[in-house]
């Protein structure tokens, strides 16, 4: 100090205050005495590893588990590749969170500069132990991936994740014709555009079930299944000739002695043949020379009130009832396709009427019970409000009607059998709930468009007939006993069993859903 100046200020610039630009370290952040990364201060990276290393070792055991398994649980593959990796992936978000936490807290000081020196035997061991969990760790993402993507194409995942809103989906889907075809077969299809929309209204499918929002029963038709032709047309296809088919159809009267009755017929599917030249038969409907499109005024499409057909050489044709007046282009024209007449393909649900005759037929019920037509089928239509008051109303009412009789306990393992396959109280579905297009009997059907009412815009003589039964099948013999031998190859006129029926009546005004 020079006599007669004043002091020189501290070397960190003016009146005791520290040089702009220049960090201090308080005596907390003292490097001395900060605590280590991974403690009690730094609870956050602490709970996020704890958890990632249990979400890694749980998504080991689990996948050991689900991959030795005998049968596939849903639950399980939830487990294994959502819930494990979700946890795993939350353990290092809170793990990377709070190092952020601890480096704002305590500077960069206290974070080593990374030095790797490979002379060093302890670098090579980090190096390599990094280098090893790097690849572990894409490795175990790339088979989750894979993995996840699978789980989430499969039976299981589709049928059984949501057990309560798809068990009438899933049993009747392995009921049906179509138990090897994977649900996304049909349902999604090839190809990334349908996979991502689905999984788009899987995300809505997910809040309706998680808050209890879903409708019951599940409502038909799905209106953005991808069309039939992208799907169905990948094992069945229009220009693929069948023919014709033989059916044998066994019913059973609802009289004291159960009366059966039979009809063989010939079913004439046909088919189109771009090679032979051929397009006939029930299958005409969608043959690729010409285009059949209709509209629909109701969402189940049972009413059908304006239909236009498209010849090869480019002739239309409009077809409309006479109340219809509207104009078409204010609803959605649709294209005939295969699922406009088997919109049931995977998921059916057999009418009261048909599955006892099918019972009858292959004695899982005796005949010989009096009037056990009739009384199947009234235990079977009850309202029953769970599966379990349903099964055991059956046995009830049955023991009821034949007390002292050891026939009604077969007769009434093969009603549950029927009542748990088909009907399902607690998501309101049965056969009522899902109209089937194929055919007349139980559903308009067929006379949705086939019904004399339907007259060709402009000439007022031509129309959609339905008279003429011959075109789509021939009765080759009906009756029972020896009347089943008469065959003939021109067809029999249908004889309703039992009583005649007046004319202009149609099979499902008596045989249809609440009938």
């Amino acid at each position: 100090m020079v006599p007669g100046q004043p002091p020189a200020p501290p070397a960190g610039g003016q009146s005791g205050h520290p040089a702009p630009g220049r960090a201090v370290m308080s005596e907390k952040q003292s490097p001395a005495e900060a605590p280590r990364f991974l403690s009690s201060r730094n609870w956050l990276s602490l709970a996020g590893l704890v958890i990632a290393v249990g979400a890694l070792f749980s998504f080991v055991l689990l996948f050991i588990l689900d991959t030795l398994a005998t049968a596939s649980n849903p639950y399980v593959g939830i487990l294994t590749w959502f819930v494990a990796p979700g946890f795993l992936f939350l353990g290092l978000g809170l793990l990377l969170l709070g190092a952020w936490r601890w480096r704002r807290r305590y500077g960069t000081p206290l974070i080593p500069r990374l030095h790797i020196d490979l002379s060093q035997p302890k670098d090579r061991r980090a190096l390599a132990f990094f280098a090893c969990g790097g690849v572990g760790f894409l490795l175990l993402s790339a088979v989750g991936s894979y993995h996840t993507y699978h789980f989430t194409e499969s039976v299981t995942f589709c049928g059984q994740a949501c057990h309560t809103v798809m068990k009438p989906e899933m049993v009747t889907y392995h009921n049906g014709p179509h138990a090897r075809v994977a649900c996304v077969e049909c349902h999604i299809g090839p190809g990334a555009e349908w996979f991502v929309k689905a999984k788009i209204s899987g995300s809505y499918q997910l809040y309706s079930v998680a808050f209890n929002k879903f409708p019951r029963p599940v409502p038909t038709p799905v209106h953005n299944l991808r069309p039939a032709r992208d799907t169905c047309e990948r094992c069945h296809w229009p220009e693929k000739f069948v023919g014709d088919f033989i059916r044998n159809y066994n019913y059973y009267l609802g009289d004291e002695s159960n009366s059966h009755h039979a009809i063989s017929m010939v079913l004439k599917v046909g088919g189109a043949s771009s090679r032979d030249g051929i397009a006939e038969g029930i299958h005409w409907h969608v043959n690729p020379g010409h285009k059949i499109e209709y509209l629909a005024t109701d969402d189940k499409r049972l009413v059908i009130p304006w239909v236009r057909m498209t010849e090869a050489d480019g002739t239309v044709t409009e077809f409309r009832t006479k109340s219809f007046t509207n104009d078409p282009a204010g609803y959605e024209i649709r294209t005939m396709d295969c699922v406009d007449c088997h919109n049931r393909p995977a998921h059916r649900y057999k009418s009261p009427n048909d599955a006892v005759n099918l019972a009858l037929a292959r004695g899982r019920i005796d005949p010989a019970l009096p009037w056990v037509k009739t009384n199947a089928v009234f235990v079977l239509t009850r309202d029953y409000h769970t599966e379990a008051e349903g099964v055991a109303g059956i046995a009830k009412l049955m023991r009821e009607r034949y007390p002292d009789d050891p026939r009604v306990t077969p007769a009434i393992a093969a009603l549950q059998d029927i009542f748990t396959n088909n009907f399902f109280p607690e998501m309101r579905a049965s056969w009522k709930a899902y109209p089937e297009h194929i055919g007349h009997k139980d559903w308009p059907g067929c006379a949705r468009c086939h019904d004399d009412q339907h007259f060709a815009v402009g000439d007022p003589k031509r129309k959609i007939g339905f008279n003429n039964c011959a075109e789509c099948h021939i009765i080759q013999a009906q009756g029972t006993g020896p009347q089943l031998k008469e065959l003939s190859a021109t067809g029999h006129p249908f004889v309703h069993p039992g009583e005649e029926v007046p004319d202009g009546f149609l099979c499902h005004d008596c045989h249809g859903e609440g009938k």
